[in-house]
């Protein structure tokens, strides 16, 4: 698979960033299947007639049904340094959710323990701390209503695996399409949920300018609607 140009969001010497297709794999797995990885190195390899092996490390992930923003280094500085920046947790995310159901408050902060059941690839949620389990923070704002659906604004404090999915499923409100956490239905055969990793800021790990960078939301007739829908508030 080719990387489109227009999934390109930034790229330099240090950094390329990219918006993530839903159904994509970031870093390889037991299936055996592309990564964007490989798809990025091919693009660089071949943009800069780079011979030999080319240099790319995702500095974060996001689940192969989510759609947005990634990050990769093409130098081991800028991943040693985007690497401190997320660990520091000197990142700003913004997420957009569709969920089935609205959540019973307009806006709210979750904060909850989360515990993952790697054999089944799960996380589960507990309102009080659980031994094993990794403290979770996310706030959220309903933006409006497409639908039968609502649009979250989602914005996690923590970076833990499934945190917004296993979050919104913990109160009643799934993310359509995210059957491992509540939804009704598959949506594209379980290739795509409805969360979309909308913008990343931080600092440039090498120039140490401030850096925003926001990913078009994927092309679908329900994304469409919110976007035409927003438009017009």
């Amino acid at each position: 698979m080719n990387l489109d140009q227009s999934q390109i969001i930034y790229e330099d010497n240090h950094l390329v960033v990219v918006n993530k297709a839903p159904g994509i794999l970031v870093q390889g797995d037991e299936t055996g299947d592309e990564t964007l990885t490989d798809i990025v190195k091919q693009y660089v390899k071949e943009k800069y007639n780079k011979p030999g092996a080319v240099f790319l490390a995702p500095v974060h992930r996001l689940d192969r049904p989510v759609s947005g923003v990634v990050v990769f280094a093409r130098t081991s500085k800028a991943a040693e340094r985007m690497a401190k920046i997320f660990h520091d947790h000197k990142i700003t995310k913004t997420y957009m959710a569709l969920v089935e159901k609205r959540p019973q408050k307009d806006a709210d902060t979750l904060i909850n323990w989360m515990k993952k059941d790697e054999k089944k690839n799960r996380s589960h949620v507990y309102q009080s701390e659980k031994k094993g389990g990794k403290y979770v923070e996310t706030h959220y704002q309903v933006l409006g209503r497409v639908g039968d659906n609502y649009c979250l604004e989602v914005t996690p404090k923590t970076g833990r695996s499934h945190q917004i999915r296993a979050q919104l499923g913990n109160i009643a409100a799934p993310i359509k399409g995210d059957m491992k956490y509540g939804s009704k239905k598959q949506i594209l055969k379980g290739k795509m949920i409805f969360l979309h990793a909308r913008q990343l800021q931080f600092e440039h790990p090498i120039k140490k300018e401030p850096m925003r960078f926001t990913a078009r939301l994927p092309e679908h007739d329900i994304w469409r609607n919110f976007t035409e829908m927003s438009s017009s508030i």
